[in-house]
């Protein structure tokens, strides 16, 4: 059974992210990319399914602290039993060498007998490895237990390798005070020769170097300045380093409901959550990697604009089918498990919008257009003037019909305004009279359409009743400002239709069947976030904290967030950690800090 997901540690390499459980069993890890087929699978299922555990023998042995190293993704577990006390150190070496995964046994009081599991199903579980015992390459001939299936390859070394027992491999070995023992899985194509052993010594200083200068650069302070590093550590460790594309999460099908079907692969990359980034990174000092997900964003877009998705593989595909494993029982019996995303398909009108914003924002820090960035930009204008009077599915991705949403068709008006300020403030060459044409007839239909007066709220759907978390957005795009009257009637609106009892907001009400699914869904942290902003902006700061805090306080303590909280469970829900999660803490802290991130509208409102 896997462990609550709160319970769970992220590592990365910048190339993948496996999960470890406060009990010390990698249960999730995809080899050699983030959405790659998982070598250990219990996450999703049972103790068959995959995992790698090493942990004390002793069923009394208890877990006395669990921290990063600094701002790093070096984990370290201490253990303490009736015979003594062990550190393990967990980390993946950064580089372009391939992908390992190194486990590091510390002695420090007494003596400890560690137990070692070892159950490699690559494919999703769908495959039993061969499996034998090798020499190594090296000098030293040291015995190597390999793994072969397929394309991949896997090699586990150390000084006390399990031996096989029931379709998998255990074992146990003695750590006394001060001796140090060292565990390496390498992955590698199964084509090529064993790649040689990594030196830990060496790999443990160059990640713990890595991720401390990474994090020693964020501008950040104030009462949330640590949440802000972690959440923007967190993006970066989501993000692969070739490509600069970030995944949304590095899991997939952890539920929204547990027992539920609201099980979605997030291991692709949103270019929603993309442009989101991008910003986040420009207001704490990351300017360089900025420009790498702009890259990576224009990349992914560049080609015929009708054939823009809302999502892309890791490296720009475009390929991502959508499929059930039924062999696996899912997380707390939640099926089915999904790999692949049907929503690749979908006509979502707001992610030009965001883009747009995005790097609209990124002119303002002082990045420069170069040939293809403006051009393609220009397309996507043309992309959505094109579409203007098309319905969609919104951004929660709805399985039911395609509708006016309010916050797809604000959007559309945010991607125009971001093209008149181009032409109009930074100089750039565009048809921007024709853009103010649009933006202003979208504007006077929002308000007309959007806005139910009987209600005195915005709603999620134009001639609709039911409010939208989603709607907080709108001043954020400079839309309306955010103590318009308007948006203060919305936001009361919010409260008495989505805020829970624990006083988290809803992304709106699943009962109604707008998303065509079974209703039942726990409270979405990002819109939570949203409302701490949006009260931070308006005057209410007491409110703010309040909120903040509670939020802030959902983490484990490493600082990681899921998508979604079980109030009435007290425990995580969704994909983790989930980018959105930490895209928005940022946003709401640097709300609560004073930071300003400057008006994105062209002239006052009307």
């Amino acid at each position: 059974m896997a462990s609550p997901i709160e319970d769970y540690a992220l590592l990365s390499d910048l190339q993948t992210g496996p999960l470890i459980s406060r009990d010390g069993s990698v249960d999730w890890l995809c080899f050699p990319r983030f959405d790659s087929p998982s070598v250990f699978s219990r996450i999703l299922g049972t103790d068959e399914h995959g995992h790698w555990l090493l942990a004390p023998s002793d069923a009394g042995a208890a877990v006395v602290d669990r921290h990063y190293i600094d701002s790093t993704f070096v984990l370290q577990t201490i253990w303490k039993t009736g015979g003594g006390t062990v550190l393990v150190t967990d980390f993946m070496p950064l580089g372009d060498n391939g992908s390992s995964l190194v486990r590091r046994v510390t002695g420090l009081e007494g003596s400890v007998e560690m137990h070692q599991e070892l159950r490699i199903r690559p494919g999703y579980s769908t495959v039993l490895p061969w499996m034998s015992r090798v020499r190594d390459n090296a000098h030293t001939a040291a015995p190597v237990l390999l793994a072969m299936a397929g394309p991949d390859a896997l090699a586990l070394r150390g000084p006390h390798l399990p031996h096989a027992h029931a379709h998998g491999h255990e074992g146990e070995f003695l750590v006394s005070e001060g001796e140090q023992l060292d565990f390496e899985l390498t992955w590698f194509p199964s084509h090529r020769p064993l790649p040689a052993a990594t030196d830990v010594d060496v790999a443990l200083e160059e990640a713990t170097d890595y991720w401390s200068r990474w994090g020693s650069h964020c501008r950040q302070d104030g009462a949330y300045g640590d949440a802000v590093k972690r959440s923007l550590l967190v993006l970066r460790a989501l993000t692969h380093f070739e490509t600069g594309g970030i995944v949304a999460a590095p899991t997939t099908s952890l539920p929204e409901d547990f027992g539920g079907p609201r099980n979605w692969d997030y291991r692709y990359c949103w270019l929603r959550d993309a442009a989101l980034t991008l910003e986040s990174m420009l207001t704490h000092g990351y300017e360089t990697e900025a420009l790498q997900w702009r890259n990576w964003l224009l990349r992914a877009l560049a080609g015929d604009p009708e054939q823009m998705q809302i999502m892309y593989g890791i490296g720009g595909e475009r390929e991502l089918p959508e499929r059930e494993l039924p062999h696996l029982p899912g997380y707390a019996n939640s099926k089915p498990v999904r790999i692949g995303n049907a929503a690749v398909s979908q006509f979502q009108a707001d992610v030009v919008g965001e883009v747009m914003v995005a790097l609209e924002r990124l002119r303002m820090a002082g990045g420069k257009e170069d040939h293809f960035s403006w051009a393609l930009q220009k397309v996507l204008l043309g992309f959505v003037e094109k579409h203007i009077d098309d319905k969609d599915f919104g951004l929660w991705e709805m399985r039911g019909a395609a509708q006016y949403f309010t916050h797809s068709r604000v959007m559309m008006w945010a991607a125009f305004n971001s093209g008149i300020r181009a032409v109009r403030i930074h100089g750039l060459p565009g048809d921007a009279e024709k853009w103010e044409q649009l933006r202003d007839r979208l504007r006077e239909e929002i308000m007309r359409e959007g806005f139910n007066r009987s209600i005195d709220s915005f709603t999620q759907t134009y001639g609709g009743t039911q409010t939208d978390a989603a709607l907080l957005v709108m001043p954020q795009v400079g839309f309306l400002p955010y103590n318009d009257k308007h948006m203060l009637s919305t936001v009361t609106r919010l409260e008495q239709e989505l805020l829970t009892d624990d006083g988290l907001l809803l992304r709106y009400r699943t009962e109604s069947g707008v998303d065509g699914l079974e209703p039942g869904e726990h409270p979405f942290l990002a819109c939570s976030f949203w409302l701490v902003e949006q009260y931070a902006r308006t005057g209410r700061q007491a409110e703010a904290k309040v909120l903040m805090d509670k939020l802030v306080g959902l983490a484990n303590e490493l600082g990681l967030l899921s998508e979604e909280y079980a109030t009435d469970e007290d425990r995580m829900a969704g994909n983790f950690p989930q980018a959105f999660s930490h895209l928005t803490l940022v946003r709401a802290a640097d709300a609560m800090h004073g930071v300003d991130r400057l008006s994105l509208a062209v002239e006052a409102p009307v």
